[in-house]
Parts: structure tokens; sequence; C-alpha cells
């Protein structure tokens, strides 16, 4: 195991047993179901679902190699354990999508953490629309099925704030009892997990969009971010490392029920772990020129 891959596990450690622990793993052989028509019907999750989306930076330095960042972004879900299995049939023509907005700190060459936001999933019959001018880029129509308060997470960056190539961006959510519709999410042996206090952990590999579409700064820059720069109030969008730019992720979103808050000291626990993950690979970087 490199010494990166041990610092990543030493974090997600100190998450898990630091403060107020998350009190249950997470969840094998759950049952989604995107019609919200209960139990029976849904499909068997083995652990996570498929999550692939854009998302827009904005970074405000804030003296030295600090700074203050701020992400918007939408998600599309179409599969669960990478398995190429869409959702049932009897859900054709429909999809889930989700928004996603936070802002955390961090620091230029080294990592950030996020300390506040929001997720939504919603449910939309229609279908097709992701990507589209409906809503903010399709990710918000139908009906909102799931909201998770953002709890941590965070990721490496370059020293233009970037997330480093392929790096793993994490998201650490949770949803109190009524945030989750009912009918959509059960455990195992059936109970909805609606009444429940759940946690979620996104993780995402994030690379940066070279050229993003005119669609996507319109959509998801402009009307969802509220950016007020070039492309958005004439001239031409050209990212900006450092201060603004596009990336986009695919990976994975997991469950955790019955667990309580952890305590912030666990998530700063977390954000040192990736500084140090960060400093070695700078340091093995360095000595291998």
């Amino acid at each position: 195991m490199n010494s990166l891959t041990k610092l990543m596990c030493a974090a997600a450690i100190a998450v898990g047993t630091t403060g107020t622990a998350i009190a249950s793993p997470v969840l094998n052989n759950w049952v989604f179901n995107p019609n919200g028509g209960g139990f029976a019907k849904g499909q068997v999750v083995n652990e996570y679902l498929d999550i692939n989306g854009n998302a827009f930076i904005q970074l405000t330095a804030t003296g030295g190699t600090s700074f203050d960042i701020t992400e918007t972004a939408v998600f599309n879900i179409v599969q669960a354990d990478s398995k190429g299995k869409l959702f049932p049939l009897n859900y054709q023509g429909g999809n889930i999508t989700a928004t996603f907005e936070a802002t955390g700190t961090g620091n230029f060459g080294g990592s950030f953490a996020f300390s506040k936001g929001t997720v939504r999933m919603y449910q939309n019959p229609n279908g097709g629309q992701y990507g589209g001018t409906n809503g903010l880029y399709g990710a918000n129509l139908g009906n909102m099925i799931a909201e998770f308060s953002v709890l941590g997470g965070g990721g490496l960056v370059d020293e233009s704030g970037v997330p480093t190539r392929n790096g793993q961006v994490s998201v650490f959510a949770q949803a109190a009892p009524g945030m989750l519709d009912a009918g959509y999410f059960f455990d195992g042996a059936g109970k909805d997990l609606s009444t429940e206090s759940i946690l979620s952990f996104a993780f995402t590999n994030a690379n940066t969009i070279g050229s993003p579409t005119g669609n996507l700064v319109n959509e998801v820059a402009c009307q969802f971010a509220s950016f007020k720069g070039p492309g958005c109030t004439g001239g031409t969008y050209r990212n900006r490392p450092g201060q603004y730019f596009f990336i986009g992720s695919n990976g994975q979103f997991k469950l955790a029920e019955g667990a309580q808050v952890p305590e912030p000291g666990s998530f700063a626990l977390f954000g040192i772990a990736l500084l140090a993950a960060g400093a070695t690979v700078r340091k093995r970087k360095a000595l291998l020129k």
C-alpha cells in the first residue's frame, strides 16, 4: 500500500472514530425504487448508485495560500454498482438527477474541505431532460425525493486550486428523518429509510473540462451559480484556474443507516489527513525530478 493510500485510509478512520462516530457501516443490498412505488418493485443495490455530472468551481483567495471555495454541480444517476443495469423496466423513460451546492476552504497546492451545503435528489418521470435547458440543466425537474445537509468532505488540489487529475473528491452528508420521501429508499429487510437518520457518502473522480459547452456555462455557471463573469455578462467563457473553472466527475453514492452527526472535529481531522497526503505527493514528485 503506497503512502497516499495509507493516508487516505487514515483519514477515513479519523472520520469514523473521532468525536461522535459514524455509528453504522455503509449499507449493502439496500433497495432503491426510482418510481417511489415501494420495496417489492425496487432494485437491489449491492453498495452504491453510479453518479456522473459537472461542477462549476469558484475560488476566492483569502491570503497566503488560502482560499474559499464554492461548488455548484448537477448530476445524473442511471444505474447501480457499475453493472450497466438500468433501473427497473417499469421506469424506462424517467430519470434520477441531483443538484449540489457547497462552500468550504482550502490551500493552493494542498487540499480543500467542504463545511456546509446541500444535496437534492429528483425523480423526473418524463426523463430525457438532463443536459437540457429546462430547469437547471434538467437536473432539478420532477419531484424532489431526498435532501441531504453536507457535513464535510473534500479533496486534493494543485497549485492553482484545481483538483488533481483523476483526484478523488468526497462529500459526506446527512438526511434527518423526513428528508427522504417514503417509497424510494429501503434497507434489505424492507424498512423504509424515510423514517431514519441517514448518512450519504459520495466519492467522485474529478477532471477539468477544458472547453465547457455554451449550454453548460449558461445553465450551471450563469443560472445555478449566479456567475457574473465572461460568458454570462458578455464575452467568451474560459476557465481561469485559481479563480473559476469547470470539472467533470463520475463516482459512487452510498448510504449508511442510523448514524449520528459526527462532531466537526472529525471532519477537521479528515482535512488534515488530506493535507498530509498532498504534502507526501509533492515530496515524492520532488524526489523523482
